[in-house]
């Protein structure tokens, strides 16, 4: 869905562009993926002097109790090499501009797969990161990478006799033990039919993977990916599997998108210094022994409309206790480049 709007802050120009995706890019700027989670969407580029396309930027727009919402599927695609944070500032500035100039009331924080290298002016912001697998290695050189202990559980899980399946038929066995964990956690997951949709609008580009003990699923991801980029993004596993079961998946995984030509094998998502002995460290230290390199940005929000984004924030708060921006803003440091603790 194209809308005509642009807008300009200094720098760079947020104006919406035709969606051109190719498999070079983030599945997350696939236009049949953007659909199936809103009938409004669109991609916002980066329009420099001269004309020219300096980067991109997917997003959705989300309508609840009479607000609009834009939230970002992914980071800022840039279009070439010397595309730098001082020009994505810039533009972001600008994109704020856009949004509010499409009628949005905010800009919430983005999916958990998105780590933003900037924010812009006045925006609400907090550091995030994730761990990434570069696959430009050699099967040994990922073998390597993964921590001693790992290794062993991933031995273990295989001498024991765990077996990983793919396919979309395992798609509601991929559900039911996320939703389960999310749910062990105290959060909310997806229906089965919203689940199914996103999938379904993936095609191609969406893997299930199910771990499997005589006959039994002990641990499930699924996965987003294109040539660039393999994102697990849902995963869990049942009470009491397997040890090593999730490890052996994830290595297995690894091995199947380095064989397709996929660049990189992102963890998705992990909080920057969390505290010691606290779940969100353990979540870390998975992706860190696994191989996973450390990226750090940002995650970030913005109000648009004073009163709809207090509504919007007080509803948060009493059904999470808030989203990840008011639960990570505290760890944010003054920056010459990215702007002040807000």
């Amino acid at each position: 869905m194209q809308m005509d709007t642009s807008a300009t802050a200094g720098g760079l120009r947020a104006k919406s562009i035709p969606i051109n995706w190719h498999d070079a890019l983030p599945i997350y700027a696939f236009e049949p993926f953007l659909r199936s989670v809103s009938d409004e969407y669109g991609w916002i580029g980066g329009i420099d002097d001269s004309g020219t396309v300096r980067c991109i930027l997917p997003y959705t727009v989300i309508r609840k109790a009479g607000i609009r919402m834009v939230r970002f599927r992914v980071e800022t695609i840039p279009l070439g090499e010397d595309f730098d944070v001082r020009e994505e500032k810039t533009f972001l500035n600008s994109v704020v501009h856009y949004c509010r100039a499409i009628g949005a009331d905010m800009i919430i924080p983005a999916t958990t797969n998105t780590v933003f290298r900037t924010y812009p002016d006045g925006a609400i912001a907090a550091p995030y990161g994730s761990y990434i697998i570069s696959l430009s290695q050699n099967e040994e050189e990922l073998w390597s990478n993964i921590s001693h202990k790992y290794r062993k559980e991933i031995r273990h899980a295989m001498n024991k006799g765990v077996t990983i399946k793919s396919g979309m038929e395992y798609l509601d066995i991929a559900h039911a033990i996320v939703r389960n964990t999310f749910k062990r956690s105290g959060h909310p997951f997806m229906g089965f039919d919203e689940f199914k949709r996103m999938i379904h609008g993936l095609g191609e580009h969406a893997r299930v993977a199910i771990a499997f003990y005589q006959g039994e699923p002990q641990s499930g991801t699924v996965y987003h990916f294109s040539a660039y980029s393999a994102y697990a993004v849902h995963g869990g596993s049942i009470p009491k599997p397997v040890s090593g079961a999730m490890k052996l998946l994830q290595w297995e995984s690894i091995r199947s998108f380095r064989d397709l030509g996929v660049k990189r094998f992102d963890l998705v998502g992990a909080r920057v210094n969390p505290e010691k002995g606290s779940k969100q460290e353990g979540i870390m230290l998975f992706k860190q022994y696994l191989g996973g390199k450390p990226v750090q940005g940002y995650m970030w929000k913005y109000p648009l409309s004073s009163l709809k984004y207090a509504i919007y924030s007080q509803a948060v708060r009493l059904q999470r206790g808030g989203d990840i921006v008011d639960l990570e803003r505290h760890k944010l440091v003054r920056d010459s480049v990215h702007g002040p603790n807000p």
